[in-house]
């Protein structure tokens, strides 16, 4: 194989639900996830947290898959 061959291509949807909330589909998952604000980062951006529901940010799923 050419060190400039191709190996993987993620295929996935990223949709805008609402604010900071996403809708990912990703391979291996039959249902989508979500990205959004919580705690902290809810209130760094201005974010009311009883007007979105909590999820997991972009950023930690960046730490977690570095950390791995």
């Amino acid at each position: 194989m050419s060190e400039s061959a191709v190996v993987y291509r993620s295929n996935i949807d990223i949709e805008r639900v609402k604010g900071p909330l996403r809708r990912a589909h990703v391979p291996a998952h039959d249902d989508p996830i979500f990205f959004g604000v919580h705690s902290g980062i809810a209130e760094h951006y201005g974010v009311d947290p009883d007007v979105l529901e909590p999820h997991t940010t972009t950023i930690d799923y960046l730490v977690a898959a570095a950390a791995g």
